[in-house]
C-alpha cells in the first residue's frame, strides 16, 4: 500500500515541481479564446528547420517549451491600454524588460525571468497595427537571435499558412515600409 500511496503523491506534486509557463499568458489565451495558439517543444523547433540549418539549430538548444499566441487587435479590440496592462502583468511575475527593437514593421520586446542568476524563462511581445504575437518560452535564446526566431516561425510553410490565414492575408506591406527603420535600443 505504501508504494500506491507514494505514487499518487509523485503523481500530485509532480505539476507543481515542474517550471511553467507564464501565468499572464495563460490569462491572455483564455480571455481571447479565438486566438491563434501553438505550443513547440524543443523537438517541434527541430522539425521547422527543413534546411538543417545549424545555426538554428544552435539558436533552439536551450528551448525547452515556447508557447506562440496570435491575437487579432481589430476582433478583440485590443489597444494600447490593454498591452501596458499586459506588460505590466509581466513585470508582476518578475519578468524585467531587456531589450525593445523593431523589425520589419514590428516593434519586438523581449522580457527575461531569472532564477538564482539562471534565465529560465523569456517572452518576447511582437506588437504592430494589426497584430499581437506572443512568443513565451520556457528557456532561453540569445538577444540577438529573437528576430531570427521570429522571422523562421513566419517563414515556416506550415505555420505561416495558418498564421496569414488568421490574419487574413499577406503582411509584406508593413515588412517593406520599415526595413530600413530597424534599429536595437538595450535596456
Amino acid at each position: 500500500m505504501k508504494p500506491r500511496l507514494l505514487l499518487i503523491f509523485i503523481l500530485l506534486a509532480a505539476p507543481l515541481l515542474l517550471p511553467a509557463q507564464s501565468s499572464t499568458t495563460e490569462a491572455l489565451s483564455k480571455k481571447h479564446r479565438d486566438a491563434l495558439t501553438f505550443f513547440f517543444y524543443n523537438n517541434t523547433l527541430r522539425m521547422l528547420n527543413q534546411q538543417e540549418d545549424k545555426e538554428f539549430d544552435e539558436l533552439i538548444k536551450d528551448i525547452e517549451k515556447m508557447r506562440f499566441v496570435l491575437i487579432k487587435k481589430a476582433d478583440t479590440e485590443f489597444d494600447a491600454n490593454d498591452f501596458k496592462k499586459l506588460v505590466a502583468d509581466y513585470k508582476a511575475e518578475s519578468f524585467e524588460a531587456i531589450m525593445t527593437s523593431r523589425h520589419q514593421g514590428k516593434n519586438f520586446d523581449v522580457f527575461m525571468k531569472e532564477k538564482n542568476g539562471r534565465t529560465n524563462g523569456m517572452l518576447v511581445l511582437i506588437n504592430d497595427s494589426t497584430n499581437l504575437y506572443v512568443l513565451d518560452i520556457l528557456g532561453r535564446i540569445a538577444l540577438d537571435k529573437v528576430t531570427k526566431l521570429y522571422s523562421t516561425l513566419d517563414e515556416s510553410s506550415d505555420i505561416s499558412s495558418k498564421i496569414k490565414a488568421f490574419t487574413g492575408g499577406d503582411d509584406d506591406d508593413d515588412k517593406d515600409k520599415d526595413d530600413e527603420d530597424e534599429k536595437d535600443e538595450n535596456h
